[in-house]
């Protein structure tokens, strides 16, 4: 955290309470996240009777910490380039500060409101919600219209993700079930645990549902993790932009950047057209004030957040220019995008490290509530052991596929549906009023974590003048 105490020396006084707030808020939400989702992973295993319910969370708990520690950060920067544009561009802006508490309180609000009820709903829908609510807010209050307050193409490739992953919950494990009741025909499995709480599975089933347990709890943090990292880099960027607008922990970063901003500009000049002129001018000045340095933090404080602006602005529009050449010309550019984004796009590893205990502490306390609506109330009779299993294993391989293309899902949508579907496939019947409450719940998750952080920013921004 040398990084951090730097950053912070010289800081005033009220300037340093709002990043504690801030920061809080932030660790905050992964507190929440890890008792509100994880909750499903532990689910089977406590209601097979696999494990007690203690061994079990702490267990889920455990996994989720290393799913954080081991799951990387490319998920976190599709959820933060889903915020408008000019936040990311000038994050060290009273608006930007505001933006992420905005949404980070409507997050928390809301997902502390539905497990009090017991009702499973995905935080990343409730944290997606949250950022379209602030960014439409933003683009409304600047005079800049709907259009623009929101990365719409991104949202349209996260929301695709979001909407059909529950789907894919539903029938790969229904269907996953129906094979394993043609290929494994022991009754045992598929029917409700005994009354006796002595009665435990047999050692194969318990094995296969500690690792499938473990599995989706590792993959929740790997992927749930992530959101978290990109937002709290928000905060401090915005509070802190010397200290965090590029990486100035990596030794020869500046080294690095030059490098992929010269193989940049060579690959523009050789496509021979004016029309990339104006990026060849871009890079001519990034490379002008990394000339000389070899880590980033030789770069002037005054000039970092420029830096990282132009920086960001580069590759928005070489995104661009991706989408519209061919896709053998626009490999050339992908590398060097790729090496020049790890200047900005870096978290810290007391922050990785951070986010990892609070969604491990989290999983291990107020999971009951979700645990018995996932058990008890999604079907007519309790879940059986190879229900468990099929929907953790269906759920397992969909986050790692996500995390793996890099795209943001649900754990919650994810298991909650595969319990479902596999209610459905062993003729168990689902509730009607339980399904009914969490289905309304998805749908107004949204629009409830939308209007609640746009009110919020929009308050704050007029308190604030």
């Amino acid at each position: 955290m040398t990084d951090l105490y730097e950053a912070v020396r010289g800081l005033d006084p009220s300037r340093a309470a709002v990043l504690a707030v801030a920061l809080a808020i932030a660790f905050g939400f992964e507190v929440v996240n890890g008792f509100h989702d994880t909750a499903n992973a532990v689910t089977t295993v406590i209601y097979t009777r696999t494990l007690r319910a203690t061994p079990a969370v702490l267990f889920s708990g455990v996994c989720n910490f290393l799913g954080v520690l081991l799951g990387g950060t490319t998920i976190a920067f599709s959820i933060v380039h889903l915020l408008p544009v000019d936040l990311l561009i000038d994050a060290a802006s009273k608006s930007a500060v505001l933006m992420v508490l905005a949404l980070l309180t409507a997050g928390i609000t809301w997902n502390l409101l539905t497990w009090w009820f017991g009702i499973p709903v995905s935080s990343s829908h409730t944290l997606i919600g949250a950022i379209l609510g602030v960014g439409l807010a933003n683009g409304v209050m600047s005079g800049e219209g709907l259009g623009t307050g929101v990365n719409w193409e991104k949202a349209g490739e996260v929301a695709v993700a979001l909407l059909i992953s529950p789907v894919i919950g539903f029938a790969a494990a229904a269907a996953l079930l129906l094979v394993a009741k043609r290929w494994i025909p022991d009754p045992k499995l598929y029917a409700p645990p005994p009354e006796d709480p002595d009665d435990r599975p047999p050692w194969w089933i318990r094995a296969s549902l500690m690792t499938t347990c473990g599995g989706v709890s590792l993959a929740h943090g790997s992927n749930d993790g992530q959101k978290g990292m990109g937002l709290i880099m928000l905060v401090l960027i915005g509070l802190l932009p010397t200290g965090f607008a590029l990486d100035l922990n990596t030794k020869h970063g500046a080294d690095d950047a030059r490098a992929a901003a010269e193989r940049l500009k060579t690959a523009l000049q050789t496509r021979g057209s004016s029309a990339y002129q104006p990026e060849i001018d871009e890079l001519d000045a990034i490379l002008a004030k990394l000339e000389g340095k070899s880590s980033l933090r030789e770069v002037a404080p005054d000039d970092r957040i420029q830096l990282r602006s132009a920086l960001f602005h580069l590759d928005r529009r070489l995104a661009e220019f991706k989408r519209l050449e061919k896709p053998n010309q626009a490999e050339s550019l992908d590398a060097p995008r790729r090496q020049l984004r790890r200047a900005t796009e870096y978290v810290p590893y007391w922050v990785v490290v951070g986010v990892a205990l609070c969604l491990g502490v989290g999983t291990t306390v107020g999971y009951q509530r979700i645990v018995t609506t996932v058990a008890e109330k999604i079907g007519k009779s309790h879940l059986t052991y190879a229900q468990g299993a099929s929907a953790e294993i269906v759920a397992m391989a969909t986050i790692g596929l996500a995390n793996f293309v890099s795209l943001p899902v649900s754990t919650t949508q994810v298991l909650s549906s595969g319990v479902a579907g596999t209610m459905w496939a062993n003729k168990s019947g689902v509730q009607r009023a339980t399904a009914r409450n969490i289905i309304l719940a998805w749908l107004l998750t949204f629009p409830c974590s939308m209007l609640a952080s746009a009110w919020i920013f929009v308050f704050g921004r007029l308190a604030l003048g």
